[in-house]
């Protein structure tokens, strides 16, 4: 036995999480390594009983087309005072994969840093994982999870648009996305939603919630005007982020709260947030539209991955043994566009933190551009005399204008 390899899984789950871990066990049994498995991330690594598991082929061999994960998640962040090399020790670890998002990266950032200063040689080497493909890896590749999750929510997305075709209604959907709005932008245009909301919109304008409901007005006065009675308004749930508190508490909506008093925007539905508000500002306005509320979050999150993930997932756990015969540590592997394996350095795509900065939607890149310029409908100047039949004051419900682009 040449050694142990230690696989653990962050944040919450993605489409390939077992795609991951069972090449990355095949690959390293076929070696001659051990294979252990940790249940729920980092909370039990640094404790004297961590909960580990044994992964041998016939395990790996049946999960890898498997949803969810087969090692519990947990989204536990273990303090610096917390690290110690007792698990890394006791086990002849040769090599930690973690497998995770944004925080898990910037955790597996921390301990490979610990493990250098006190002259352990462990590799590192971290699997990107999210359904909101808002880690930096270069341009045009996506993090792992992401396609099969936007397939998923588009084969939804297409269902909630033939509904609100069949009853001339409004549907107001939300999808995940804790900063980006990849995942909402992908599933909107994806379906020709008519109006799409993100985060990464608000360039220029602080995010409120009458930003928005002007937004998804605009494209309902829009409507309207082309004589469309239907339309489905999609937001990512990002926008919240990036409202102060005063702005969510301003909805009236009655919210849980955490330790710290803050709104627990997990127990809630966006989507029945945003509906809400725009049912009583339509009201307001006497426009005779209905709309609901559809939310695109945890039903994402553990389906069945599709071929491109198993593929990708696959490349990548052979690629985590790639870097590691090489020697190398403190990385992300990254599966460019041809298989190429390469690795991306934590402390290169780091904050002043030690955060690893979540990489956002584009604005600037030409698929940005053609979708929010050519594929949305909203008002404009030319449509102003038109849409006075429904608001006395159109200019408001500029889709530029509200956005001051």
């Amino acid at each position: 036995m040449k050694g142990s390899i230690a696989i653990l899984a962050g944040g919450g789950p993605a489409p390939g999480i077992n795609s991951v871990i069972s090449s990355v066990a095949k690959v390293f049994l076929k070696d001659g390594y051990r294979i252990i498995g940790l249940h729920e991330g980092y909370k039990t690594l640094f404790t004297d009983n961590p909960n580990i598991m044994e992964i041998d082929f016939a395990m790996a061999d049946r999960i890898h087309t498997q949803g969810g994960s087969a090692l519990i998640m947990s989204r536990h962040k273990p303090k610096d005072q917390d690290f110690n090399t007792g698990f890394f020790v006791k086990n002849d670890v040769k090599l930690l994969v973690t497998i995770g998002g944004d925080d898990t990266a910037s955790t597996a950032n921390r301990i490979s840093k610990f493990l250098a200063a006190n002259n352990i040689k462990i590799q590192n080497i971290h699997v990107p994982k999210t359904i909101d493909n808002d880690l930096p890896l270069p341009d045009g590749i996506p993090t792992f999870g992401f396609q099969s999750a936007k397939q998923e929510g588009v084969r939804l997305a297409t269902t909630v648009y033939e509904d609100a075709r069949t009853s001339g209604n409004w549907f107001v959907v939300s999808a995940m996305g804790r900063e980006a709005g990849h995942l909402a932008f992908g599933i909107g245009a994806a379906c020709h939603y008519p109006m799409i909301i993100i985060p990464e919109m608000f360039n220029k304008v602080e995010v409120t919630f009458d930003r928005i409901l002007r937004l998804i007005l605009s494209s309902m006065i829009k409507r309207k005007i082309l004589g469309i009675s239907y339309g489905v308004a999609i937001i990512s749930e990002g926008v919240f982020h990036f409202m102060t508190e005063a702005e969510i508490l301003s909805t009236k909506i009655t919210f849980t709260y955490d330790d710290h008093g803050h709104p627990e925007l997990g127990n809630v539905s966006k989507a029945h947030i945003f509906n809400l508000l725009i049912q009583e500002k339509l009201k307001e306005l006497q426009l005779n539209i209905k709309s609901r509320p559809v939310e695109l979050g945890y039903e994402l999150r553990c389906v069945q991955p599709i071929a491109f993930d198993m593929l990708y997932c696959a490349l990548m756990g052979i690629g985590v043994k790639v870097l590691f015969d090489q020697g190398l540590t403190g990385c992300m592997v990254v599966s460019g566009p041809n298989g190429d394996i390469s690795p991306l350095y934590l402390k290169d795509v780091e904050d002043a933190n030690g955060k690893v900065k979540p990489r956002l939607v584009n604005m600037e890149g030409q698929k940005s551009k053609m979708v929010f310029n050519d594929s949305l409908q909203y008002i404009q100047p030319s449509d102003y005399e038109a849409a006075k039949k429904y608001v006395s004051d159109p200019e408001n419900y500029d889709f530029k204008k509200i956005l001051n682009w």
